[in-house]
């Protein structure tokens, strides 16, 4: 029978989503999925579950300051989020007014700048700045939180709401599970011979669209743009060569590593997009193991995990989760999953 967006439904009491991080990042839980078993860890204790010459692939995307208000030449007000960068002056947005913007229409942003509606892009339009869009979005714009935390942003979700090696600006939503590492915790995994490289891929604002049909294969999953860099690959394949495991760090490194691959498990180096939809029977030709936070009901990326780690495996992971108080989405703990591979 094909899969329902009912197989990925749970429920999850509010009070389990966090609304802002812990103090320190390396003190979230970690629930650990291995063999059909569970175990209940401290993120911190991430070097002694992997095994020296194992590698971690991180997500180096730095979230922009992606929110953004302003109004129309008539005086509505206007919400700009923005999806993706598309050149030095233009960017992809979600737009929320009372009345839809006509293509050539201009709008005030932040009392600091016009911006100029160029058309539709499906549900997105497609916005020229006066300017380099990055620099005006980074200056006057405020961080997206997620929609589940129901509070604004504040100073020091700055900080928190980036990894400590985010570099490439770009995303609209932070790269999660690379949130729970800091510099100790950096120190420990090399000086244990646990290898790090990164990938590159901008999350966008798609990321949060609810799945809107029951059979999810009719679902058409929202494009991203990704960067393997030629190191990365040679880290990959010396990791292999040598009988180490690849850890990605996070779903969106996991999607990038696997839209990369080719039927051997290769990877091709460079920029692409992707519009990758992992869901269970999916074949995984390069990551062993995964780092992620819990994920919501009915979403992609419960799908993902799902097929990475098996439907029943992460049923049963969510329900002793629940069970055991861990918190959940962005700021919440995170798992460090095995691959399931079907028999």
């Amino acid at each position: 029978m094909p899969l329902t967006l009912d197989d990925f439904d749970y429920p999850l009491p509010p009070e389990l989503i966090a609304q802002a991080p812990l103090p320190e990042r390396s003190a979230s839980r970690l629930l650990v999925l291995r063999g059909g078993r569970l175990e209940d860890r401290v993120f911190r204790e991430l070097p002694e579950l992997l095994s020296p010459g194992d590698l971690l692939v991180m997500n180096d995307s730095k979230v922009l300051h992606a929110r953004l208000l302003g109004q129309k030449a008539t005086g509505g007000r206007v919400e700009v989020l923005i999806e993706r960068i598309l050149g030095e002056d233009e960017a992809l947005a979600q737009l929320r007014a009372s009345k839809p913007p006509r293509a050539g229409s201009r709008l005030r942003i932040e009392d600091a700048f016009d911006v100029e509606v160029l058309g539709r892009d499906g549900e997105f339009y497609r916005l020229r700045f006066p300017g380099e869009a990055i620099a005006l979005i980074e200056r006057h714009g405020r961080l997206p939180l997620p929609p589940y935390i129901v509070r604004a942003a504040d100073a020091p979700d700055e900080e928190r709401y980036q990894t400590i090696y985010a570099r490439t600006h770009g995303s609209v939503a932070a790269p999660t599970a690379g949130l729970h590492f800091d510099e100790p915790l950096l120190a420990r995994l090399q000086a244990r011979g646990i290898g790090i490289a990164h990938v590159t891929l901008h999350v966008g604002a798609g990321t949060f669209q609810p799945v809107r049909v029951q059979n999810i294969a009719d679902h058409e999953m929202h494009r991203e743009r990704y960067h393997v860099p030629a190191e990365t690959a040679q880290a990959i394949a010396a990791t292999q060569a040598r009988g180490g495991r690849i850890v990605a760090v996070g779903t969106t490194s996991l999607r990038s590593l696997e839209a990369a691959a080719d039927e051997t498990g290769r990877l091709k180096v460079g920029e692409a997009e992707t519009a990758l939809f992992i869901t269970p029977g999916f074949r995984f030709r390069v990551v062993d193991r995964l780092i992620t936070n819990f994920h919501l009901p009915k979403s992609t990326l419960l799908m993902l995990v799902s097929a990475f780690g098996g439907m029943a495996a992460i049923r049963a992971a969510y329900r002793h989760a629940m069970a055991h108080r861990y918190r959940f989405f962005s700021y919440g703990d995170a798992m460090l999953i095995d691959r399931h591979d079907e028999v």
